[in-house]
């Protein structure tokens, strides 16, 4: 692999084709972040210079000019004490990890019991890449838990983990039915390689671990999971408002866990009545397990590959032979 010759101190001479892909060749500054092994007082423009601190390494982001930090993985994660705002467009944020698909990866962004931040991570800045980085909400107060909220536009999250809900203490937000684990509320957003949810904790409201209110935005090649038997618990909910045109979910595993087997949630996508004409476009590769009915409570709405989906479209069945 090769370094750009003006790039190799801007980027302590990490490989351009090392992590950083496409973005690195648009010329941005770069920092780094080691929760584990940084320092608090260290500039961050080397690995071997890097800094602890997060939201220290994204104020030197300039707004707007491709610049990045990367995220070192390692035993320690990042808790911020505060809710993290990532405002800046064009302003990317990479985990130096070991490749693990879409989920466990050790580039960690933690809210933790100790802080219990109300949103963890808020991404309002477009143009953006996320790559590599876990996002877990382990609040455990009594209110409701929102992980990641994508309110920016044209972002991509990629090989991605955001786990909401948690926590299971008895109380906390996997209780409570505005929890939800990521929501993206801006347009034309892609998710990718990625996994949404966690299944590890029990759900018992009716919540959701998707919720999407923008317009034109897709998840692919992901997964997206739960852990309820709750009636009216959804993976997904997708909001019926004007202008949203279209979601779309390509290649996506929807699946809800429920101990030895019992009856799961009842469909996976929860799509309100509303006088919106969104289109929610499934195709032929997504599959549904631990859903007991369909697709969705609201077919109007859904469009797929094939027959009209009903609630024998995309969902997995034991082999009988």
């Amino acid at each position: 692999m090769t370094t750009f010759g003006d790039m190799i101190n801007m980027l302590g001479g990490v490989p351009v084709a090392g992590g950083l892909g496409d973005v690195a060749l648009a010329g941005g500054k770069w920092r780094f972040c080691d929760p584990t092994h940084g320092s608090a007082n260290r500039d961050g423009l080397t690995p071997e210079g890097a800094n602890s601190d997060l939201v220290t390494m994204y104020g030197e982001l300039r707004d707007g000019y491709n610049d990045g930090v990367v995220l070192m993985g390692g035993a320690t994660a990042y808790k911020p004490t505060t809710a993290m705002v990532w405002a800046k467009t064009y302003a990317h944020l990479i985990g130096a990890v070991n490749g693990l698909p879409g989920m466990g990866q050790r580039a960690r962004i933690v809210n933790d019991a100790a802080n219990d931040l109300a949103v963890l991570f808020t991404l309002s800045g477009s143009g953006c890449l996320v790559k590599n980085v876990q996002f877990f909400d382990g609040k455990d107060s009594a209110a409701d838990g929102a992980c990641v909220l994508v309110s920016g536009s044209r972002n991509h999250l990629l090989n991605t983990f955001v786990a909401g809900m948690g926590d299971a203490t008895a109380s906390g937000p996997q209780t409570r039915s505005g929890s939800y684990s990521l929501k993206i509320s801006g347009a034309e957003n892609t998710v990718t390689r990625s996994t949404i949810g966690l299944d590890t904790v029990v759900r018992s409201a009716a919540n959701a671990e998707l919720i999407v209110s923008g317009a034109r935005n897709r998840i692919e090649h992901s997964e997206i999971r739960s852990n309820s038997v709750t009636a009216g618990k959804f993976l997904v909910t997708v909001d019926n408002a004007a202008d949203m045109r279209d979601v779309q979910f390509n290649d996506v595993l929807f699946y809800n866990y429920s101990t030895n087997w019992a009856t799961g949630i009842t469909d996976a996508i929860n799509i309100p009545a509303g006088g919106s004409t969104v289109q929610v476009i499934i195709d032929s590769l997504c599959r549904f397990v631990g859903v007991g009915m369909g697709v969705a409570n609201n077919l109007t709405h859904i469009y797929g590959s094939g027959p009209v989906p009903n609630a024998g479209f995309g969902i997995a069945v034991n082999p009988t032979t």
